[in-house]
C-alpha cells in the first residue's frame, strides 16, 4: 500500500551546499497497515518459527552455552555487513588475548559488538527499560575501541550524517538533520512503550528497526546498533526466553533487497513490503536457529558417548563441558573454567585430542590453543 506522506524534507545549508534532509513522522503508519491473507499468513509462520525457537533451549543441556558462541556468531555477522573480515574462530581467539590473523580493527569492533549486546540484555534482565538512555549505553560500548572511537560514542549526532555518495549533497539518502535527531528519536522512544498500539510485537519490531535506520542517530555504528535492536526488542517483550533471534545473516544473504525496500518505506509509504521482507526473515533465521541447536544436541550426544570411562572419567567430562561453552580455548581458561588442576586439564584435553574431539591449533609445546571443530562447523554450517 503506498501512502501520500510518510515524511518530510528540510533544507539546510550544509558544506557550501543546499541539503535536502529527511524527517520521518513519528510511528504507527498513517492509514494503518492493511493485514492481507498473504500478510497474515506471514506473520502466522514467523509467530510459530519464534515459538519452535523458544522451545528448542529445552533441549539444550545448557542454553548458556550456546548462547555464548551464537551471539558471536552474530556478532561476527553483523560486523561483516560493515565490511569487516573477522571470523567466529578470529574473535574467540582474540577473547584469548591470541593474536589473530586479521587486521586488529577488525576483530576489535566485532569484539565491541559482543560487548554491546551482552550490556543491553544485561541492563533489560535488570529492570531497565529499552530506551534512547540504554541505546546510547550500548553505542558507548560498540565504539569504545577501534575506528569508531572518534565518533563521539554514546552520544546522539550532533552534525549531518549520509547514506552513500561523498558528501550530503550527492548522497543516496540524508536522515535528519541534527536538531532534529532528539525529536525523532523521543517520539521512537515513545512508540517503543506505546501500550495502546495493538500492533503484533512483530510488525512492531519491523517498524521500529526502519525508524531507527532512518533517523540514523550517530555518527558510527547505525547499521550494527539497528540490528541489535530487534533482538533486544524481542526479549523485552518476552518472546524468546532466550535472545536467541539474530537477523544479520537474512539481510547479508538479501542485501540488495534490504536497501532497495528501506528506501521504498520512504519513498513511498509502502510499509507491508516492507513487514512481508521482515516477517520471511524471521520465520528463515528462527528455523535456522532450530536446525543449528538441533545439530549441537546430536554432536554433544555423540562425542560425550566416546567419552571413555574408569579412572579420570569425571575430570575428563568437566574438560568437555568446558569445550562445548568455549569451543576455542586454551589451558588457562580451561582450568579457571573447570577449577581443575594444570596437568589434569591438560591429560584430560590430550585425550580428547586422540579421539578426535578437539584440535590444537598452534603447533607449540607452550601457550596451545585447542578447538572443537565439529561445533564451530555446526554453527557456520549455513553461513
Amino acid at each position: 500500500m503506498q501512502r501520500d506522506e510518510v515524511g518530510r524534507y528540510v533544507t539546510r545549508w550544509e558544506g557550501g551546499e543546499v541539503v535536502r534532509a529527511y524527517v520521518p513522522h513519528p510511528l504507527p503508519p498513517t492509514p494503518p497497515l492493511e493485514y492481507g491473507q498473504a500478510l497474515h499468513s506471514q506473520l502466522e509462520k514467523a509467530t510459530l518459527a519464534l515459538g519452535r525457537l523458544d522451545s528448542i533451549t529445552v533441549l539444550l543441556p545448557n542454553p548458556q552455552l550456546f548462547l555464548y558462541t551464537y551471539v558471536r556468531r552474530e556478532a561476527v555477522l553483523s560486523s561483516q555487513i560493515e565490511g569487516t573480515q573477522s571470523s567466529l574462530s578470529d574473535l574467540l581467539l582474540f577473547e584469548l588475548d591470541e593474536a589473530p590473523g586479521v587486521p586488529q580493527d577488525d576483530v576489535v569492533e566485532v569484539s565491541n559488538y559482543v560487548a554491546a549486546l551482552e550490556h543491553g540484555l544485561a541492563r533489560l534482565q535488570e529492570g531497565f527499560p529499552l530506551c534512547n538512555r540504554l541505546l546510547r549505553e550500548m553505542h558507548f560500548h560498540l565504539l569504545s575501541r577501534g575506528r569508531g572511537a572518534t565518533q563521539t560514542p554514546g552520544e546522539f549526532r550532533r552534525s549531518q550524517n549520509w547514506i552513500g555518495g561523498t558528501r550530503p549533497g550527492n548522497a543516496l539518502f540524508v536522515p535528519p538533520p541534527p536538531d532534529e535527531v532528539e525529536h525523532c528519536m523521543a517520539a521512537l522512544e515513545q512508540f517503543i512503550h506505546d501500550k495502546q498500539n495493538a500492533l503484533p510485537i512483530l510488525v512492531k519490531v519491523a517498524l521500529l528497526h526502519v525508524q531507527f535506520e532512518t533517523i540514523h542517530p550517530f555518527l558510527d555504528g547505525n547499521g550494527r546498533l539497528g540490528r541489535l535492536l530487534i533482538a533486544l526488542l524481542l526479549y523485552e517483550a518476552k518472546i524468546l526466553g532466550q535472545p536467541l533471534l539474530y537477523l544479520s545473516l537474512y539481510f547479508k544473504q538479501h542485501r540488495a533487497r534490504y536497501y532497495e525496500l528501506l528506501n521504498h518505506v520512504r519513498a513511498t509509504g509502502d510499509w507491508e513490503a516492507w513487514v512481508a521482507f521482515f516477517l520471511e526473515g524471521v520465520e528463515e533465521t528462527a528455523s535456522g536457529a532450530v536446525q543449528t541447536a538441533r545439530r549441537l544436541v546430536s554432536l554433544f550426544q555423540r562425542d560425550t558417548e566416546r567419552l571413555p570411562g574408569g579412572r579420570g572419567a569425571s575430570n575428563l567430562l568437566r574438560v568437555f563441558n568446558a569445550l562445548r561453552g568455549r569451543p576455542v580455548c586454551n589451558l588457562k581458561q580451561l582450568c579457571h573454567d573447570t577449577r581443575l588442576p594444570f596437568p589434569t586439564a591438560a591429560k584430560a584435553m590430550q585425550t580428547l585430542i586422540e579421539l578426535g574431539i578437539a584440535r590444537e591449533l598452534t603447533g607449540q609445546r607452550r601457550n596451545r590453543v585447542f578447538v572443537y571443530d565439529d561445533y564451530l562447523n555446526a554453527l557456520n554450517e549455513s553461513l
